[in-house]
């Protein structure tokens, strides 16, 4: 998508109201039954949309979801009141599902029993395509010439009741997204890159769910400050206790006590309430109800034996980050250059975000730990051992071999060329 091809701001239109109006909240098993009944009957696909409480809830679940199909117009479906949505996954079991930016509701619609079987992300298929912004905003103002309310986006959609306008701009979320589908997938039919998609979107369906992430803790945001172990057991001690509280209340953790909290109490380790109190955050309301249990928890780190203290976090999986590589290994660093290198000028010439062509994380193992066949077909394999989708190896297999095979016959690197260049 080039600028000239974007519509002028002076001829969009802004989307004010839904065709239908604001349809009411079903909040009850009779209405949802119904809306079940509809959507069967309708045709073509289904825009799916969920909004959550990011921010405000400990949990991801969804607190609105909404739903369009042609024959059967646009619902709002309270999840809180109707938890279970199996049966509306049955009837639309054969149904393409438009999402976008589907990975950030596929978990939550899955805690209800919706699960797509085909998917369509316009987020990403803005992606494949080439647009610079992909929010649905811009995408709809760019595709369709409309421009949509995102007043609302980052509200609490966990309050009860929704205002009026929360729900009319949640209508309007689907209400043109089938309408920017079938302009992509025209798009992506014409750019030769509709396969390319539908090999991702089947890749998202696929994916499972992310593990637990190991200490969580050391995510803290400003830990690098802490500098002793004692004060990295009191951040340990201090995030555990936050998110056991966050858990139980259902509430963001950062509502509870913000990071920065957790911090300077690491930094300063105070003994007293009072003390304790002379950190500004633990004033707040939300934390000054727990003033004991953290004073509880920074008294638990101190009284640790040495052998129980957290050690520095140690290297994780894979390879290491690459502004180290030049020291630790100058082979796989020019191997990792020429590599991204070549990456970039065929995402450029295919006129989509490098990231989407082949995923960074791949490109640094497969320098980092390159096949010992460096033809296409020993990168290819590799690739694919790493998780590439059969579009992306058929695109940058042969220029990735070619690229790091040059470093080997210039002699930049010390290993031995393939045997293919030696036959």
């Amino acid at each position: 998508m080039t600028d000239d091809e974007i519509i002028p701001a002076s001829e969009i239109v802004p989307l004010l109201e839904p065709r239908e109006g604001i349809p009411p909240v079903i909040e009850d098993a009779g209405a949802l039954a119904a809306a079940v009944r509809a959507f069967a009957k309708g045709t073509g696909p289904v825009a799916v949309d969920a909004e959550r409480a990011s921010g405000y809830r400990y949990s991801g679940r969804a607190y609105l979801v909404q739903l369009r199909r042609a024959g059967a117009g646009s619902v709002l479906v309270d999840p809180v009141a109707c938890p279970d949505l199996s049966e509306l996954d049955e009837a639309l079991a054969d149904a393409e599902i438009v999402l976008h930016a589907a990975t950030q509701d596929l978990a939550c619609l899955a805690e209800l029993g919706f699960t797509p079987r085909t998917l369509f992300d316009t987020e990403l298929a803005g992606r494949l395509l080439g647009y610079e912004r992909v929010g649905l905003g811009t995408m709809v103002e760019n595709v369709l010439g409309l421009r949509l309310e995102k007043g609302h986006s980052a509200a609490d959609w966990s309050q009860r009741p929704l205002p009026e306008d929360w729900l009319r701009y949640a209508v309007l979320d689907v209400e043109v997204l089938i309408e920017l589908r079938d302009k992509l997938y025209e798009e992506l039919s014409t750019g030769g890159k509709l396969t390319w998609a539908q090999e991702e979107f089947a890749a998202i369906l696929a994916a499972p769910p992310s593990p637990p992430r190991t200490d969580p803790w050391r995510r803290t945001s400003g830990i690098h400050r802490v500098r002793t172990l004692r004060g990295l057991a009191v951040v340990r001690e201090l995030w555990t206790l936050r998110d056991e509280l966050a858990r139980e209340s259902d509430l963001a953790p950062g509502r509870v006590l913000p990071d920065s909290a957790i911090v300077t109490a690491a930094l300063d380790q105070p003994r007293t309430t009072k003390a304790l109190t002379e950190i500004a955050p633990f004033t707040g309301r939300s934390a000054r109800r727990h003033l004991r249990e953290w004073l509880n928890a920074i008294g638990r780190a101190r009284a640790l034996a040495e052998t129980e203290l957290p050690q520095p976090s140690g290297p994780g999986e894979g390879p290491p980050p690459a502004n180290r590589w030049a020291d630790r290994d100058p082979a796989a660093a020019r191997r990792l250059a020429a590599a991204r290198a070549a990456v970039a000028a065929l995402a450029d010439a295919n006129r989509m975000p490098t990231e989407n062509l082949l995923q960074p994380e791949a490109i640094r193992r497969l320098t980092w730990e390159p096949p010992a066949d460096l033809g296409d077909e020993g990168v290819a394999a590799r690739l694919r051992e790493l998780g590439a989708r059969g579009w992306q190896i058929e695109l940058t297999a042969h220029p990735l071999s070619q690229a790091l095979i040059r470093l080997v016959v210039k002699g930049e690197i010390d290993e031995p060329p393939p045997a293919s260049l030696t036959n």
